[in-house]
Order: structure tokens, then sequence, then C-alpha cells
């Protein structure tokens, strides 16, 4: 018998911390009490009232002056404010892993979010988280729960201490379907952790277990739970006295292993292990005795002589031939149905492979399943001299043969795989899919059917999941059941956690001053969002151009491939401020370009100043049009030709970029427009030019002054 004891047996530190603080005040002589029995253990609790320590529901009816330890679990606020106004003197013994998730709940619901706590709703550590998050918090413990819930924009997630990490995971993975945005704190205690983690290990490796600690122990019950899914023998009892109950089932047992919750003193611990020493002992002093019996010689009653019979040389040779082959068939392995062995590949035919395993006779295995879920040749992936894992399917199929698998071996490993990728790994696995079924698909994974739901296909609403079929997947494991030999996996979990590896990739490669191609995603009334390949991020309105923007659906439309400069980055925020303008040439750089001397453009009159009036040609570009250039006569006001607002059209007559100025001249364009005064004189009857040939020439008065108008020259032009 072999008997072995976890390493993180006994008292977590929150438990030992309070149990301390008892210690010290009973020493002291002070009236004691606790708020609840100190821990889920009712030895200790007992010793501890003997002690003069005594539990307390309320402390209503406790003397004023008096101590009211707070056990490790914690209590609302409101109870240490009624311990106070009652003149208690309070020592909080909450346990600092507990005490920190008080601290990020109401963080948390300060800034709005919804608590969700992952645990048992009526376990006292529970009602004390729940309490400092206000009314919106929920308390879920399983998948279908989670499913139960409300729609919820945001949350930040907590756990109890001492729940599993399964059970945890499983409340995660189904929160996508409930919540859009949440935050995960993985407040599962690392003590709590090490002892799960180390029961797991010890129970698959002993026939039995024996689980010490209180049967209301959060903490011991889910020991014993993980304990049970890989050993069937687990035996829980609450202390040493229980012990002697169950030392007649243990006798049967070579492996033993002994775990405790973390409400188990080491003492009793102790006692369990001197009880198991002494079975062992006894069971050894049984076995000696039994031995010795065997051994004792028996003395006949009589002697008798007995003469030896004469064989001949045939006969000896018959019976060395049987002594050899007796002697080599011991050399030979001994076979059971199940078993496991590692054999060698010695022959290949078109519908076997034929297995040396050490055996009288050699193995085979159908061809067939070394292809079942590829188009590949069987005979490409194994070859003869290939060591290979198999399973004894029959001793011998009636001819002689040995029936063996290698599918049922990979099997086996594929489950003990996605057991531990169910239980928090994240291994992906290559698959195909092999048909539709009814709210998902069936997928095969290493040889195992895996039922894919509709909602893990993909990120996307799938309408037709027949496009799958055929396909290769690439899946996450999400939950088995070991015993009805289900798995449930997901592609969507695969894409997501690849999205979210590529995103934390782009926003380590993001630096302020680098320029990246994106895609206008939204527009906004304060700017653009542009993916930047996979991160979302801001023009404001004012980077967009270098003039005023009044909405960016005037420089910029949903779909435009842009280039953009990055501003800054903040990753923790995630956020990305970007700029448009700043890698479009600046208008003034471009301007003698883009209004050449000489050419007429359009633009608003925006301001009018005593020497003349400012033109807009653009957002961030103003020409001046001189006083003596805005009429083809002079005038004294620039308000009697121009008003704030007309459209104009003028000519550029200089251009200085250096200097930000533009000349402009609408008398220049009034003049072009102008028609010729042969065109005045034809359109008017009583204006006639005299006939004359083509040779003669027309007198005209000559001008007396230069202030000598049309008018003077043609009269009847006035009208």
């Amino acid at each position: 018998m072999i008997v072995k004891v976890a390493k993180h047996c006994g008292f977590c530190f929150g438990v030992q911390r309070a149990i301390d603080k008892v210690e010290e005040l009973l020493q002291n002589n002070e009236r004691v009490y606790t708020l609840g029995e100190l821990i889920h253990n009712k030895g200790v609790v007992n010793d501890l009232i003997e002690r003069g320590a005594i539990p307390a529901n309320s402390p209503e009816n406790i003397e004023k002056g008096a101590n009211i330890v707070v056990r490790s679990h914690g209590v609302t606020p409101s109870v240490i404010l009624d311990c106070q106004k009652r003149g208690l003197i309070v020592h909080d013994a909450t346990c600092p892993f507990v005490s920190k998730i008080h601290k990020i709940v109401e963080r948390e619901a300060k800034e709005g979010k919804t608590v969700i706590i992952v645990g048992d709703a009526n376990h006292p550590e529970v009602i004390g988280i729940r309490a400092r998050s206000g009314k919106g918090a929920v308390v879920v413990s399983s998948k279908n729960e989670v499913l139960d819930l409300p729609h919820i924009a945001k949350a930040a997630v907590v756990a109890q201490t001492t729940i599993s990490k399964l059970q945890f995971s499983e409340v995660i993975l189904a929160l996508p379907e409930r919540v859009d945005e949440y935050v995960i704190h993985d407040t599962i205690c690392t003590t709590t952790e090490e002892r799960q983690r180390e029961a797991e290990e010890l129970a698959k490796t002993s026939n039995a277990v024996v689980v010490i600690g209180g049967q209301h122990s959060s903490n011991t019950q889910k020991l014993a739970q993980i304990c049970r899914r890989y050993c069937e023998n687990i035996y829980c009892i609450e202390n040493s006295k229980a012990f002697t109950s169950i030392l007649a089932n243990l006798v049967i047992h070579d492996i033993i292993s002994i775990v405790a919750g973390a409400s188990t003193p080491k003492c009793m611990i102790v006692e369990v292990l001197t009880s198991m020493s002494e079975l062992e002992n006894t069971a050894i002093q049984a076995a000696e005795a039994a031995a010795a019996e065997v051994a004792k010689p028996i003395e006949p009653e009589e002697t008798v002589q007995v003469q030896e019979p004469e064989v001949n040389a045939a006969a000896e040779s018959e019976a060395i031939s049987d002594d050899f082959t007796e002697a080599f068939e011991k050399t030979l392995v001994r076979i059971r149905n199940g078993q496991i062995l590692t054999g060698t590949i010695v022959q290949i035919t078109d519908n076997e492979v034929c297995v040396n395993i050490g055996y009288k006779s050699d193995g085979f295995i159908p061809k067939s399943e070394f292809a079942a879920d590829t188009d590949a040749d069987p005979a490409e992936m194994v070859q003869v001299g290939d060591e290979i894992e198999v399973e004894i399917v029959k001793v011998n199929d009636g001819e002689g043969n040995v029936l063996l698998s290698h599918k049922s071996v990979e099997s086996k490993k594929a489950w003990e795989r996605f057991i531990q990728a169910a239980q928090g790994e994240s291994a992906v696995y290559d698959s195909i899919c092999k048909e539709v079924v009814k709210g998902g698909v069936i997928a095969s994974i290493d040889g195992i059917r895996a039922f894919v739901p509709a909602s893990q296909v993909s990120t996307r609403y799938v309408e037709k999941l027949d496009e799958y079929v055929g396909k290769p997947m690439r899946l996450m494991v999400i939950e088995v059941d070991d015993k009805k030999k289900r798995v449930v996996a997901s592609q969507k979990k695969v894409l997501l956690a690849e999205a979210e590896a590529k995103k934390k990739e782009l926003w380590e490669s993001l630096k302020a001053g680098d320029r990246i191609n994106g895609i206008v995603r939204r527009l906004t009334d304060f700017g653009a969002f542009v993916d930047i390949g996979g991160v979302d991020g801001l023009i404001h309105v004012t980077e967009m151009a270098w003039g005023r923007v009044k909405h960016p659906s005037d420089v910029l439309k949903i779909g435009d491939q842009i280039e953009v400069l990055i501003l800054s980055v903040d990753a923790d925020r995630e956020r990305v401020s970007l700029s448009y303008k700043q890698l479009q040439p600046k208008p003034w750089t471009t301007a003698a370009e883009r209004y050449p001397v000489g050419s007429i453009v359009e633009g608003k009159v925006v301001r009018i100043v005593p020497f003349g009036a400012f033109v807009s040609l653009e957002p961030t570009i103003d020409g001046l049009i001189h006083i003596s250039q805005v009429a083809t006569t002079r005038i004294a006001k620039v308000e009697d030709e121009l008003k704030v607002g007309e459209m104009v059209r003028v000519k550029v007559l200089d251009v200085n970029p250096e200097a930000k100025r533009i000349s402009l001249s609408r008398r220049e364009v009034l003049l072009e427009e102008m028609p010729p005064i042969e065109d005045f004189i034809m359109n008017d009857p009583e204006l006639s030019i005299p006939e004359v040939e083509s040779h003669e020439r027309v007198s005209i008065p000559p001008v007396e002054s230069a202030t000598t108008s049309l008018a003077d020259l043609f009269p009847k032009l006035e009208d």
C-alpha cells in the first residue's frame, strides 16, 4: 500500500489569519465573538467555543465593549457599521484576497458597469462581495444561468475565491451571448488553484482518494468534485473519527491519496495519517504471515520410495522441446483485451497493417483506420519499421489472429487533451466539417465527432451552414462530457482570439508620426472613423483640411481609401488620432499652379475695406481686388459696386506664395466681356456710320482730352 499526501493541505492563509486573531484575543482573556462560525469545520468551531470564542449570527445581543472578529469570508459594510454603532470592537479578519475583490467591485460599479459574480449566491463571501456593487450586481454559477440573464452593455466579472477554474471558464465562454463588452478579473485564490491542481494529479494516479474537510466547506466540496472526475473511489470525511468507518474499504487499494480543504486543521490530517500508517502495518503483517504459511514445509506421515521410470531418447528429446517452448513462451508478453502496447510495423498489405507487439503472433490493424478523416493514402501515413501505439481489441479472432486498433489509442489521447482544453487550455485543432445537424455542424477532431453550435461557427451570422461541409475548420474545445462522449467546440473563439492577437500586434506596431493606409468607415459631426487594419482611428474635423470644414462629408465619403498620418496612440484606451490634411499640400504652396497669372477665376466677396475687397477663392486663400480694379470707371466706394457674399469673376494679376498674397482684377474681366463699339452703333438705328467703300476711311472727331468719354463722342449713347 502506498499513501500519498497533498503538499497543500490544511488552513489557507486567510483562515489561519482569522484563527490567529481569535487565539491572540483569547490569550489576553478578552470577550471574543465571531460573526458566524469562523470556519466550515465543526471540530475547530467547537474547540473555540469551549475556549470562549462564541459565534454570533448578528451583533444585536452582544454586550457593548466586546471584541467581534469578522471571519475570512468578509461581511457587508452595513454589518460592520452596525457593530461600530453598538460599541463593539471590530477586528476585520477578511482574507486579503476577498478584500481585493471588494475594491475591484466598488471601482467597476462606480464606472457604471454591471458586476457579474461567478459563485454561489448564498455563500457568505459572495453576499459580502455583492453588497459592494450596489443593486445592479448579478450572481451566476453556470452557463445556463448566464444565458438566462437580460442583455448587458458593459460588465465586470469577478469570481468567488474558492470556485474551480472549470466552472469559471464555463461562465466566461457563455458571456458573449448576453454581454456586449466585459472585463474579466480572475480572482480565484492562488492557493485554491494549487490545491485543486494537485488534487487532480493525485486522483489520476491513485486507486482511492480521501478528502478531509467540512461538509459545508465550498473549498472541500470542489476538491471532491475534481477528484471524482479521475478516480472512482472517493471517500469524504469530516474528521479523524469518521475515518475509522472507511478503513475496511481502503485495504483493497494499492495507492491511496489524501487531500484536505482550506478549513481542515493539520492536527486532523496527522491523525488520519497515523491511522493510515497503522492500517498499512497491519496489512504488511498479514501479508508476511500468509507468505510464511505458504512457505512452511509439509512433513509426510510416511516416507515412500518411488522408482524413477526409464525414458528413451525420443521422450527425452520431446521433454527438452517442451521445456524450450515453455521457456520461449515465458519471454513473450502476455496480452489482454483493452491493453495498450507499443509495437513495430512489419508489413503493410492492401487491407491491413501488420504490427509486431512481442506476442507469439502479430497483430493486425485495418488500413482504413489511418485515413478516416483525410484523403491521403494510408500507405503514405505509416511505413514499415515505424513504432506505433495500439490497443488490443481481440486476443484471438477465432483464427489465431490478434486484432488491434491504433485509432482507439489516438481517441483516448484526444479525450484527455479535450478534457484539459475544456479546463482552461486554449489548444487549437485542425478539423474537417462533416455534416450539418440541427443547431450547428459536426466536425471531426482527431477522429472524434465534435458538435459546433451555429453561433460558434463564425464571428458573423451564417445563414447557410452547408457551405462549410467538407471544408477545414480550426476549433477550440469549450465543453466535454466524458460519460456521454460529447465534445462541443468553437471556431468563433479561435477567430476572436486571432483577431485579438492581431489587434494587439497592430496596437504595438502603431507609432506616432507613421503614415498608414485606411478605409473610411463612419462619419460623424466631429470627424471620420478610419479602419487602419482592424483598429478604428479618428480624424477630427480640424484635421481633415487646411481650411474650415463644416461637415466631414464635404471632404470624405464612406468607403474612401486614404492615406493618413498617426498623430497619437493611446493603447490602454484603444484610441488613435489621425490627420488627413497634413499629408495634403498646403494651399499656398501650390497656389501659383492653381491660380496662374492671367487666368479668370470665381470667388465670393468676404470682406470690404476702404482700399478694396477681399475675395475667397477657397477656404484658406483670399485674393485682393484693389479699388482701382473693381470697376471700369473710377469709383469712390467699393460698396457702390460690390456687396459681401456676392460671387464675382476676377482675373489673377499677381501671385506671391511666400507673402500669401494674390492680386485680382474685376475691371479686366468687365473690359474683356464688354462688346466692341461697333456693336453699340449697329444695334442702334439712330446711330449710323456713312457707307464707304472698303478702301475709304471714316473720320472720327479728335479727342480733346483724356477725360473725354464715349458719350461725348456719341451723345446718343447716353440713352
